[in-house]
């Protein structure tokens, strides 16, 4: 068989397994699989050619047995898939990431949405890149599960990667680290374990580091890795569900060290930052999500980017088997007819009400030029509210509250989010607020799903 005939039929098959993997497999299709070049098909094996050491690795612990099976189905015969790459994993001196670490292409810059929640935590990681172990170190991000922390710390090590040659980077999420200091112990090879992040690594970046928590041996062992690091100036990159002071019986030593460089906090994306992050995770998988869709998705689901993603998956395996359609009746089909709270009709009235209870103030006192706390606070918290839960623009969330304008709702909404991540108390007063919300406009105005329902049915 010429070379020529080969590669023929090594795209040929590869193009029906991509077509295979879009029609079954539709939540591991990105758009860069289009990439992957077919560069041979012999002896019962389709080759595939990455671009990156980063997508090979996904591939081999992610995709391998989907597209074992992809191919086999197309094929109709025992073929396995090989995937190749020219870029070289290793520096002149060793591993420039480790074996086992497995980095998702899709977490790049490029690739994060940005709003004001998240802005000083994606600019500080940008920084990093540029002067790492100079200018933030360590680096500490932190906010709740599924707002993009993640994705940050992954750009910031691909970015690295890019950027820098010869860097070596330790990548791992503080469950492993702690499982191989356990392991290490019990074999007795600690001294083989502090050569790999205590001497190795250029850059160490711990994900999830509150699993510290009550650890004592362990917070012992970081302790000693931290200052090994941080004492010769290599960069340390750490993420957290909470504030270094926040999370439970972590040793002070260790909150004064985490302290002692840039904490950026991540909130909850505004309502068009989530419709951005639709928007771009949809292209990642070739999909053009029409406004009344994206619009869907985003309100209902406020709290987690990952609830966004698993959205687009489910609207896009209906698609798949709904002619290709993204339309509303498709959107309504996947997520089903449970209605959030942030997709019933309120009013600034209705929010207003609530507010004034929790805080014991009067309307007219907000709608006023007073700046007393007393005031200010619940004048506040009800315009970050109304952002959430309105369809109101700044502008008109201004003008409501006494004819200020969309500068200064904006600020109140960043007070409020910031306030949220530092203050238990501010946190509960607006989640009860949000709450008694929700259940009076579910007594009194219905669902606006309802209202589309008819829409669609007529």
């Amino acid at each position: 068989m010429g070379l020529d005939h080969k590669a023929f039929e090594a795209k040929n098959l590869w193009n029906q397994t991509f077509e295979y993997l879009r029609q079954f497999h539709a939540p591991i299709v990105r758009i860069w699989f289009s990439e992957l070049t077919p560069t041979d098909f012999s002896s019962g094996m389709l080759t595939l050619a990455c671009q990156t050491i980063i997508q090979k690795r996904h591939l081999l612990h992610n995709c391998k047995e989907i597209f074992t099976q992809a191919v086999q189905a197309v094929s109709g015969r025992l073929v396995t898939v090989h995937f190749t790459c020219e870029e070289s994993e290793s520096s002149g001196s060793g591993l420039r990431l480790s074996e086992e670490t497995v980095l998702s292409p899709d977490f790049i810059f490029d690739n994060f949405v940005i709003g004001p929640t998240n802005h000083l935590a994606h600019s500080t990681c940008q920084a990093v890149v540029q002067n790492p172990g100079k200018l933030y170190n360590p680096l500490f991000i932190h906010g709740s599960p599924g707002l993009g922390k993640t994705h940050l710390l992954q750009a910031t090590c691909q970015a690295l990667l890019r950027s820098l040659p010869d860097v070596r980077i330790e990548y791992v999420s503080c469950d492993h680290f702690i499982n191989m200091f356990n392991d290490a112990v019990r074999a007795g090879r600690t001294s083989e374990f502090r050569t790999r992040f205590r001497q190795n690594p250029d850059v160490l970046i711990v994900d999830d580091v509150h699993f510290l928590a009550r650890l004592e041996t362990t917070q012992e062992e970081f302790f000693h890795t931290f200052n090994a690091l941080f004492q010769s100036g290599r960069q340390i990159i750490l993420s957290s569900d909470s504030l270094p002071g926040e999370i439970p019986k972590l040793e002070q030593r260790l909150v004064s060290r985490f302290v002692h460089g840039m904490i950026a906090p991540i909130g909850r994306p505004c309502f068009e930052t989530r419709c951005d992050i639709v928007r771009y995770k949809a292209r990642l998988r070739g999909i053009e999500m029409p406004d009344d869709v994206v619009i869907i998705v985003a309100r209902r689901f406020e709290d987690n980017v990952r609830e966004l993603e698993g959205a687009i998956s489910k609207i896009h395996g209906y698609a798949m088997l709904n002619g290709g359609k993204y339309d509303l009746e498709t959107a309504y089909m996947a997520l089903g007819d449970a209605t959030p709270p942030s997709e019933r009709i309120v009013s600034l009235q209705q929010i207003v009400d609530q507010v004034t209870v929790v805080y014991n103030v009067r309307l007219q006192d907000m709608q006023s030029k007073r700046r007393s706390r007393s005031i200010a606070l619940p004048r506040q918290v009800s315009m970050y509210i109304a952002r959430r839960k309105t369809h109101h623009s700044l502008a008109e969330i201004g003008g409501f509250f006494g004819g200020r304008d969309h500068t200064t709702v904006l600020h109140a909404i960043r007070s409020i989010e910031k306030s949220c991540s530092q203050d238990a108390g501010v946190r509960r007063h607006i989640e009860q607020i949000e709450l008694n919300i929700d259940g009076e406009v579910a007594r009194t105005t219905g669902f606006l799903t309802d209202i589309r329902k008819r829409k669609l049915a007529n």
